[in-house]
């Protein structure tokens, strides 16, 4: 039973609740109001964790019964189904069932932490605690976890999101961009990372470098025309690369300086920051020339593209390779607000990612 201090804290009790105080209306629907919340608070935590450890000891029912049961081989693989429909109740559906297996199968020092309430030892190294598993994530974040089959992938967005502490909708996000591949070969990782923090968001995020595995091309043969007709052909995918607010406006927009038309590959507007973003890509390593393209192109829209509550247009030139001084150079004195990244086609091995992890975890 909790103590009169621990109910103090969950219900927001003031100090001297006990004693009689004349209230106004405006402190009584206050005080009510601050009550409700953090009641409600409170229950929708508990509920959360019941959840989560009722779904932990169901997966382990049913793996009990599948290593041990007396009559398990009447029902072999059809063992969910058979139980879903068996059961026949509200919410504890096949796919319920097979989640709570697949999750009790994964975490193993969840069992340890129920039967024994001792958190993992040092030597658990990439294990995120059990306490932290059930009191941080709810079960719907797990099963979003649960898809990655890489356990150093799991620890990654465990970790991240008790950090950064992501809704489902973000965390289903963060892993469709493949974040863990992308922090595991960014030159940056820190930065990277600072940005996935939905308390702490940056202006613009420019990711270095972007990942394109997704559309299918080889590293060793393909043009500009072939990267974006990949990139238009798998937008969705190219948009939640890109980040947060970016809308899709035009590809190949022409314009018409001196007498001259000009075209720029790929143009967004982003609905946060209320401005455009031109987009340049390249297929081999960065050239001054190219930035100075992109600079005018983003000088144009300045001039010729802005409307009314439109900030000014931001400029990031797409290459497979650049040189951090050159770039440094090349960008000083320029009045436009313009990046320049890095994309990859491939993913890195896991060696690499293994590593990379360790040594984020370790500092």
């Amino acid at each position: 039973m909790k103590s009169e201090n621990e109910i103090s804290s969950v219900y927001n009790l003031p100090e001297n609740w006990k004693e009689k105080k004349e209230l106004s209306f405006e402190q009584l629907s206050s005080s009510i109001e601050s009550l409700h919340e953090s009641a409600y608070s409170a229950t929708v935590k508990a509920i959360n964790r019941f959840a989560t450890v009722r779904n932990y000891i169901i997966g382990f029912y049913i793996v009990e019964y599948e290593q041990n049961g007396s009559d398990r081989a009447k029902y072999g693989d059809k063992l969910i189904k058979r139980l879903a429909d068996k059961i026949n109740k509200k919410g504890l559906n096949e796919t319920l069932l097979k989640n709570s297996r697949k999750f009790y199968l994964l975490y193993p020092q969840i069992k340890n932490y129920l039967e024994t309430g001792k958190s993992p030892t040092a030597s658990d190294f990439l294990e995120t605690p059990a306490e932290q598993l059930i009191t941080k994530l709810s079960f719907s974040h797990i099963v979003e976890i649960m898809t990655q089959e890489d356990s150093l992938a799991r620890f990654f967005y465990e970790v991240e999101c008790i950090k950064c502490c992501w809704s489902v909708q973000e965390l289903r996000r963060q892993i469709s961009t493949n974040l863990f591949f992308r922090s595991g070969i960014s030159k940056n990782p820190k930065k990277l990372l600072e940005g996935t923090d939905t308390n702490n968001l940056p202006a613009l995020g420019i990711k270095d470098p972007f990942s394109f595995e997704f559309l299918g091309l080889r590293p060793e043969q393909f043009t500009e025309n072939d990267l974006e007709n990949a990139l238009i052909n798998h937008l969705k995918s190219f948009i939640l690369e890109l980040g947060k607010g970016f809308c899709f406006e035009a590809r190949q927009k022409r314009m018409i300086i001196d007498d001259e038309y000009y075209y720029a590959d790929l143009v967004f507007y982003n609905r946060i920051l209320h401005c455009n973003v031109i987009i340049e890509l390249k297929n081999d390593e960065f050239k001054h020339a190219d930035l100075s393209q992109l600079n005018s192109y983003v000088s144009y829209y300045k001039e010729n593209e802005m409307h009314e509550g439109d900030n000014p247009p931001v400029g990031i030139l797409l290459c497979t390779k650049k040189g951090k001084k050159m770039v440094e150079y090349a960008l000083a004195g320029l009045d436009n607000k313009i990046f320049v990244s890095t994309y990859m086609l491939t993913l890195p091995d896991t060696k690499t990612l293994e590593a990379f992890l360790r040594k984020e975890i370790g500092e």
